[in-house]
């Protein structure tokens, strides 16, 4: 067997009809007419086996996450309850194995707030379709009679934007159409707060070009640009995938879009009557161009990922034709969609039939890009900002945190890489991680995560800054670069440090060796031996009952949504692990707006109070198996972590004015911060609220320190402790 790209992203066709007649449709209006003959609805024994095949290939691909789309047709189609049911199936088949990402593309018409309701209920992004003002959406997006679907979509996009749902409205999917005026475009769906918005060129091919005006020969690279350059003027205030990805790209990341840049598709469609077909956009090129031939009783998705049609959009440069090898912006352009390349005769061997508009869309940008960007420049949207604010954090926000935290400990390593000598352990180490790095990212980025890396690096990099040519504890390299190695089952040997006559590797576990110097640690599979003075212990750590001299991180999941890991001592491991449960169950009921966040970041429990908890993804609490104390304490090390993280991003607090002879406002911010979410836990519970945030934010509106951003925060967290007067606590469910 040949070894496979998993897939991480999978649509789920959950209803094959649609109620709006959009003549730009690539389901309905082009060449693959496949839908006529499958069920309109996908049955519960389908979604079950789709779950099944997901948590499947998880498992044995060992993904930290996947992601699923429902998808149409309409997916709102299927209505509430049988929406309810296939959530259901999904959190409870995947879950146990990974963390899901579920989310859900709608034309709007259906949304309302009971399916807002179910959504939030279940931690479901919402993405909408709009094509901008309503001259503009209604140029395409219609009802079968020829009535307007703009109203409908205007009040689902004013539903998402509420502040009980806010955190689910991940965006607005935009098909672009020339005829359209773009600043038009692009200030309607400015209007509508969005924190991500895609442009689509409209599906087409050689044989069936897109529409044009014959105003200029790359019209479509002059309707963006002029977006662009709008966009930059007004700094950005919520994402663009075409341009994030293309300035991406610039900087030698991977793109965010399967039709920009190299990197290998990841994605799978599986239709109603549960069949695996390649991309949707396929369908415009030929009659049965997206299917494989594989369904989901029959076939696994190590199958379909083996699939010539799957496989031949994961060769990158190696897959593209000649003309497009040879281009000068192949690497951000990556060919444009696979799709867009047909033509009859020679396939998919071709440039994109948009090839001249990506071309001086990519050289426009290359050319304007923010004098201040050098390197990978990570930030969050205002939107974004303003619910961090608040307290709680939308999933979205928390991503963009955990990104930007990841950038900062790939520098640090980098920086540590670099200072290694040619010839000794460490250098071993640092090839090793930069290979990972290419091979297999996520499981580089799982270890970076880990609550041990970052204080670490942090302080080689600063003895190093200082002229310390071999910084205490610079040989921990040897440990991250072994545990992603075991991460990402790549065969390994290095020399690690004993500490404490223990061995650790973060995210796995510890080993008790004795002694100390080092020892040898070699990684084949799953399998580990670690050997040190002619002594050797083995384990594989996939087995249920390891040696016992070997101590493995626990992993559970607590709460739908929830998957994390227990980094503490068995004691107290068991402890944490039985109140678990019931505090995830507590923060659940009584501050479901808090939820979305922790879902999305919320990875690591550690016991080492003591120590700075510097990743969004971690949180260090006093271990108790009480669960109201242990609730307590994550809110309180979440809260901490997100702050910290935004400390990392932006200048809240200008140190000119610092007060030595006052209480930090930095500390102040944190108490602030800490206590508003432990208030709202106890006023939803109707207990006595003890430590108010209210004095805290007091205080910090009379300091001079904060800079206008700070005070935008701190005015956040003031708006939320004001509401508490004027509305009584939700309900637990």
């Amino acid at each position: 067997m040949t070894q496979v790209l998993p897939f991480r992203q999978f649509v789920l066709k959950v209803h094959s009809r649609c109620d709006l007649a959009c003549d730009h449709c690539y389901i309905y209006e082009h060449a693959d007419q496949s839908w006529r003959s499958r069920p309109k609805v996908i049955s519960e024994q389908t979604v079950s086996r789709v779950a099944r095949r997901i948590a499947q290939h998880a498992a044995e691909h060992q993904l930290p996450v996947v992601h699923v789309v429902l998808h149409g047709g309409e997916p709102l189609l299927l209505g509430v309850q049988r929406t309810r049911s296939a959530l259901q199936t999904l959190r409870a088949q995947i879950e146990p194995v990974t963390r899901l990402d579920l989310r859900i593309h709608t034309n709007g018409v259906l949304l309302d707030n009971e399916f807002c309701e179910l959504f939030r209920e279940f931690d479901v992004k919402v993405g909408v379709s709009l094509d901008g003002d309503r001259d503009s959406n209604d140029r395409h997006r219609r009802f079968a009679n020829g009535r307007s679907s703009h109203p409908q979509v205007m009040r689902a996009l004013e539903l998402l934007r509420q502040p009980e749902f806010a955190h689910l409205y991940a965006g607005i999917l935009c098909t672009i159409d020339v005829a359209n005026d773009p600043i038009a475009v692009y200030n309607a769906l400015a209007e509508q707060r969005p924190g991500r918005v895609d442009l689509l060129l409209p599906h087409a091919t050689w044989d069936s070009p897109p529409t044009r005006t014959g105003a200029s020969p790359t019209e479509y690279a002059d309707w963006l640009t002029a977006i662009y350059d709008r966009w930059t003027a007004d700094g950005r205030p919520f994402g663009i995938r075409t341009f994030d990805s293309i300035l991406a790209a610039l900087r030698g990341e991977p793109s965010q879009t399967e039709s920009l840049g190299l990197t290998p598709t990841d994605l799978l469609v599986i239709e109603t009557d549960g069949t695996m077909e390649q991309a949707d956009s396929l369908k415009t090129a030929y009659d049965g161009a997206a299917a494989t031939g594989f369904d989901v009783v029959r076939h696994s998705f190590d199958d379909a990922a083996r699939h010539e049609g799957i496989e031949a959009r994961q060769q990158g440069l190696d897959g593209l034709c000649g003309a497009c090898r040879q281009c000068p912006v192949v690497d951000v352009c990556g060919g444009g969609l696979y799709a867009h390349r047909f033509r009859t005769g020679n396939g998919f061997a071709n440039p994109s039939v948009y090839c001249e508009d990506l071309k001086a869309t990519i050289v426009h940008i290359q050319a304007h890009r923010p004098a201040t960007q050098t390197g990978a420049v990570h930030t969050v949207a205002a939107q974004e900002f303003d619910s961090l604010a608040s307290g709680y954090g939308s999933a979205e926000a928390l991503v963009r945190l955990a990104e930007a935290q990841d950038s900062i400990r790939r520098a640090l390593i980098a920086a540590l890489i670099g200072s290694a000598r040619s010839g000794t352990e460490l250098a071993a180490a640092g090839n090793l991680l930069v290979r990972l790095d290419a091979e297999s990212p996520e499981a580089l980025e799982t270890v970076l995560a880990d609550p041990s890396v970052r204080s670490w690096a942090t302080g080689c990099a600063d003895a190093l800054g200082r002229g310390v040519a071999d910084p205490i504890g610079i040989e921990y390299l040897s440990n991250v670069a072994i545990a992603a190695a075991a991460r990402a089952g790549v065969a390994a040997q290095l020399a690690v440090p004993i500490v404490a006559g223990t061995v650790h590797l973060p995210t796995l576990g510890y080993a008790e060796v004795g002694g100390r110097g080092d020892a040898v640690v070699t990684v084949e599979g799953s399998e580990i031996r670690i050997a040190r003075d002619g002594h050797a212990l083995g384990f594989d750590l996939e087995a249920e009952t390891p040696d016992p001299a070997w101590h493995p991180v626990q992993r559970v999941s607590p709460a739908p949504g929830l998957r994390v890991s227990l980094n503490a001592e068995d004691r107290d491991a068991k402890l944490i692990r039985d109140a678990l449960p019931e505090a995830a169950d507590l923060l659940g009921r009584f501050i479901p707006d808090y939820l979305p966040g922790l879902r999305a970041a919320f990875k690591t429990i550690t016991t080492r109070v003591t120590e700075p908890c510097d990743t969004v993804g971690a949180v260090a609490v006093t271990p108790t198996n009480d669960p109201t104390e242990l609730a307590i304490g994550l809110l309180r090390g979440f809260q901490r972590a997100k702050l910290h993280a935004l400390f990392d991003l932006f200048d809240l607090v200008d140190p000119a004015h610092t007060a030595a002879d006052r209480k930090p406002v930095e500390d102040l911010m944190y108490e602030a911060y800490e206590s508003l979410a432990i208030s709202e836990l106890r006023r939803a519970r109707q207990q006595p609220l003890g430590e108010s945030p209210a004095s805290a934010i007091q205080q910090l509106h009379r300091r001079r320190e904060l800079t206008d951003l700070g005070r935008r925060f701190v005015a956040g967290m003031a708006r939320t402790a004001e509401s508490w007067s004027t509305s009584a606590p939700r309900a637990a469910r």
